[in-house]
């Protein structure tokens, strides 16, 4: 049997079986998308309500509190010149479509790593799972997402969330696993609970990796923004999506600026939120 012959039929029930999912679960997936539309719109608008130069002042306060006084300085000023480039409303929209898909991927994967940490055999079938997801092309989960919610920032969000989920989820399995035995055989003679021995020392181990984990699927999140644009995510993605069908280079460079702006701020913010952190458990 050749190779077409043989992808013939795969294709074919590949298809069907998306077909039925779209006859069968409308309800479902005009629910998920409603609810995936709802949840970015409410972190943009809580974004957008304050003015730019409120932004960049948070921004600012926040970065002069974790990193220091000249990060906060070039944080804001970066912001504003977002601005000044006439970019402030693609960059409320990338800002609010990392935070939401980073969030969601969060609930998500801190559980279900916590899950994977404590289990092994629950952690030998979500490595596999895990490594399919990483290896697979970004943008191959924007294909049946369009099928299945229609183009617009839901599914934009789907895809990020998809992407965003494997570093959180096995950095936080790796933390709880790799807690100190002889701090677990201690805890055991102490007679403390099983939700003492996670919360007092499970925990407080694993802390510095689930951080670092955050700190990934953000920049996941930030690396699916462009992809994210074709399916008329809004925001930078589109912005650079847009500009290379029309070939208008300077366009294209100053919302690439604009998102390297955003990734090296929410970068250095949780790498000194993780080191604070890990002081502070430690």
């Amino acid at each position: 049997m050749s190779i077409p012959d043989f992808a013939k039929p795969f294709d074919s029930t590949v298809d069907s079986a998306l077909e039925w999912l779209m006859d069968n679960g409308e309800w479902l997936f005009s629910a998920l998308n409603s609810g995936l539309k709802s949840a970015y719109e409410a972190v943009q608008w809580c974004i957008a309500f304050a003015p730019y130069y409120v932004i960049a002042l948070m921004v600012a306060l926040i970065g002069w509190r974790i990193v220091g006084l000249r990060f906060a300085i070039l944080a804001g000023g970066a912001l504003v010149f977002c601005n000044l480039m006439g970019l402030w409303p693609q960059t409320v929209s990338t800002l609010a479509l990392v935070l939401t898909a980073t969030l969601l991927a969060l609930l998500v994967a801190v559980p279900l790593g916590v899950l994977a940490g404590l289990t092994p055999r629950f952690d030998r079938v979500v490595d596999p799972c895990l490594d399919l997801v990483q290896t697979l092309p970004p943008y191959i989960y924007l294909l049946p997402a369009i099928a299945l919610l229609g183009y617009g920032s839901a599914t934009a969000l789907l895809a990020t969330f998809i992407v965003a989920l494997p570093p959180a989820l096995r950095l936080t399995s790796l933390g709880i696993r790799m807690t100190p035995r002889e701090f677990i055989e201690l805890g055991e003679a102490s007679g403390v609970t099983g939700w003492q021995m996670f919360f007092k020392i499970r925990l407080p181990f694993a802390m510095p990796s689930i951080m670092t984990g955050i700190n990934q699927s953000l920049m996941m999140a930030f690396g699916m923004v462009v992809i994210a644009g074709i399916v008329g995510s809004g925001g930078l993605g589109e912005a650079i999506y847009g500009a290379i069908r029309t070939l208008n280079i300077a366009q294209s460079i100053n919302a690439a600026i604009a998102i390297v702006i955003l990734t090296l701020i929410l970068d250095r913010l949780a790498q000194s939120a993780a080191l604070t952190r890990t002081g502070a458990a430690q």
